[in-house]
């Protein structure tokens, strides 16, 4: 089991390398948020463990960081004892909250508990499909160029449906969970919406829109985010002008 700790204090970071090495897991360490989100998508750790008072990227920025690309669990340690502070966290992403300072045995408890919880199988972070890369971390769309590496400009809608999709990459997601994810239930039948910004996204990302490789429509059901050639269904041409 490998855990990635968060926390600006060397000496908290090193008490605990120290015990929960000594119990067997795997321990990464970072010293700002920044650095736990590069570890992340390195490392690929099964557990979080952040501290919310951290440079660069403060722990709150991280969680959100993370839950654009994976469900594993995240833990808390913070020194902040409020109780906006920790519906913050909660409502950011993160899975539970320990305050300091704290017992180690409470800790291993909680730890075992989400370890639980650590999912099987998720979206790599960072997906290229041609001359696109898709960075779910910094939630981030680039295109690179000759002379160097251009950002894709999405709305945030356009974002939205791009992430639901390559989260699920290679299934297909029905219209109406994505009416009901982005929207709301209230519009599950307004499929205009999610033609046009899939239109927009096709336009912004595809080689050739008119005839889609990456962003393919399966006809009366919804849509599907295919990462390279390997594709069950060749695509079709306008599919998205009916």
């Amino acid at each position: 089991m490998k855990i990635l700790i968060a926390d600006d204090d060397p000496q908290i970071l090193r008490a605990l390398r120290i015990t929960l090495g000594a119990r067997g897991y795997e321990i990464i360490t970072a010293v700002n948020g920044a650095e736990a989100l590069n570890e992340a998508i390195a490392q690929r750790p099964d557990i979080f463990m952040l501290d919310l008072g951290m440079p660069e990227l403060d722990g709150i920025q991280v969680i959100q960081g993370l839950r654009g690309w994976t469900q594993s669990p995240i833990l808390v340690v913070s020194g902040r004892t409020g109780a906006a502070e920790k519906v913050e966290a909660l409502d950011a992403g993160a899975d539970d909250y320990v305050t300091k300072p704290f017992s180690i045995d409470e800790l291993l408890a909680r730890i075992r508990a989400l370890t639980r919880r650590v999912p099987n199988q998720e979206a790599a972070p960072i997906t290229r499909i041609a001359k696109i890369e898709i960075n779910l971390a910094a939630k981030t769309v680039t295109r690179d160029t000759p002379d160097s590496t251009q950002l894709v400009r999405l709305t945030p809608t356009e974002w939205q449906v791009l992430e639901v999709l390559v989260q699920n990459a290679g299934k297909l997601v029905t219209r109406q969970s994505l009416l009901t994810e982005i929207w709301g239930s209230e519009h599950i039948t307004d499929t205009g919406y999610l033609r046009l910004y899939v239109a927009q996204l096709r336009k912004k990302i595809e080689p050739d829109p008119s005839r889609p490789r990456y962003l393919l429509t399966e006809p009366g059901m919804g849509y599907r985010f295919m990462p390279d050639r390997r594709r069950e269904h060749p695509p079709v041409a306008n599919v998205d002008a009916q």
